[in-house]
């Protein structure tokens, strides 16, 4: 996939984040192409290893997808966000090789790759493959805007209940419960679907 060999305006970068936290797949294709030049870059110089560095940048425009709405302009410019995203993938990638839990790779990892690797493979693809693996968006959707931010802080930031709170300026009993009420949905809403066990 080609990338703009000019650096990447910032307002170009938030106005796509903004579009992206509302679905926007077209936004999502301008922000990859903008910025995945660079951000391979920053996982190869952290894992010196192709596959692991394709792997860290996929991982991290997924969560770029689900967690788009929580980028915060006050907070620091859209590439340092998005840098911080990737760096951060890299680095667990990097930590569980090292612990030996990265290994050859199984037949769905090939699998996986190989559909990356064919022509006219790319962020739409990997997206779509990514989101029908773990079959949540529509149920992802059905959440309120504070329980869909409070689980992508938990989940894909690792965050705690109480730096949740802090994080989205909310008292801990109601950064709890909108934890838990968004992940009793989650169930719910999978069992309907027959993707989640009773």
């Amino acid at each position: 996939m080609a990338t703009r060999n000019d650096p990447p305006d910032n307002d170009d970068l938030a106005r796509w984040l903004s579009r992206v936290a509302l679905g926007d797949r077209q936004a999502f294709e301008q922000l990859y192409r903008a910025t995945s030049g660079t951000l391979m870059s920053i996982a190869w110089r952290v894992l010196q290893h192709r596959d692991l560095a394709e792997e860290a940048l996929q991982d991290a425009f997924v969560k770029v997808w689900h967690s788009a709405g929580l980028y915060d302009a006050r907070l620091g410019l859209p590439m340092t966000w998005l840098i911080n995203i990737v760096r951060h993938r890299a680095i667990d990638l990097r930590r569980s090789r090292s612990a030996g839990r990265v290994s050859v790779r199984g037949e769905d990892d090939s699998e996986r790759m190989a559909a990356m690797a064919a022509p006219g493979a790319g962020p739409e693809q990997w997206l779509d493959t990514a989101i029908q693996r773990i079959g949540v968006q529509e149920c992802m959707g059905q959440l309120t805007p504070a329980q869909r931010q409070a689980l992508a802080l938990v989940y894909y930031q690792g965050l705690t209940h109480v730096e949740v709170a802090q994080a989205l300026e909310a008292p801990l009993g109601t950064a709890k419960a909108w934890v838990r009420r968004g992940l009793d949905y989650l169930r719910t809403c999978l069992q309907r679907r027959g993707m989640a066990a009773s």
